[in-house]
């Protein structure tokens, strides 16, 4: 049964392959761009899965996942972190805040996608 996944990626190719990838296992993808329009966007998508990555413009991955679990409507939504900017500590901070699961850039598609059903 197919699944509502909201991307949250600034960079094209990055959010391209994460859509297409999720898409070829059967899901439906809501691609957003902006960290600022994840609320309102979610809050209308209700997805089962939120992948985001830390490093965004305007709004931080931090903060929008802090975000996304004080929200009444979207709290229970399992989240996904993907980044490129792993330094000492952060996985704990990202988890700390209410990620469920935690992926580096580059990714493996395998283990994105093993995430992904995993979450699901």
């Amino acid at each position: 049964m197919a699944k509502r996944v909201l991307v949250v990626e600034d960079n094209e190719l990055n959010l391209k392959l994460f859509c297409d990838l999720l898409r070829a296992h059967g899901h439906e993808v809501l691609p957003l761009r902006d960290g600022r329009d994840v609320l309102r966007e979610a809050g209308a998508f209700l997805p089962d899965l939120v992948i985001t990555d830390i490093h965004l413009p305007h709004v931080s991955g931090y903060d929008l996942i802090l975000s996304l679990k004080a929200d009444a409507r979207l709290s229970h939504v399992p989240i996904m972190a993907v980044t490129a900017y792993a330094g000492h500590g952060d996985e704990e901070r990202i988890r700390g805040a209410g990620a469920n699961a935690y992926v580096s850039k580059p990714i493996s598609v395998l283990r994105f996608v093993e995430q992904v059903n995993a979450l699901l």
